[in-house]
């Protein structure tokens, strides 16, 4: 499983110009699945953006959570975050999960964070859509469960 979470102070998704996910300051998360995902790597993922600690204090350190500042997260599934670009100009995406359990385990991810007592919004599985942040900092942490 792969996330790129940007701290933003806003983010919105659009799909067919409709805006379908909004969020003022906390996460805009671009959300990868790999096939050898599972609930507990899910789980373990969001528990670990749940509790990162990259919103400042009143010391101006990065040393608070979202809970700790009232933050969202705006949740966008991004099969692209597992392209393969060693060969060729053409990205192969043989590396992301089959779109059942792709969107089974995004679902999952977006109910396991909503269950730590978050808000959450979220764009549309498979869906095209248009993404608008304003990326706070800026700050932006990649997070690769093979690496974790």
């Amino acid at each position: 499983m792969r996330l790129v979470a940007q701290r933003v102070t806003s983010a919105s998704v659009r799909i067919a110009g409709e805006v379908v996910g909004k969020i003022d300051a906390g996460f805009m998360v671009l959300v990868g699945i790999g096939p050898d995902d599972d609930e507990a790597t899910v789980q373990k993922l969001a528990h670990k953006l749940a509790k990162l600690r990259v919103f400042s204090d009143d010391a101006r350190k990065m040393n608070l959570a979202l809970a700790d500042v009232g933050g969202s997260v705006l949740s966008i599934s991004q099969f692209t975050l597992y392209a393969d670009v060693r060969k060729g100009n053409r990205p192969s995406f043989t590396d992301a999960a089959k779109p059942e359990l792709g969107a089974k385990l995004y679902d999952q991810f977006n109910a396991d964070l909503r269950a730590l007592g978050l808000h959450v919004e979220t764009g549309e599985f498979g869906g095209d859509m248009q993404v608008e942040l304003v990326n706070d900092g800026p700050v932006t942490i990649c997070f690769d469960s093979a690496v974790m």
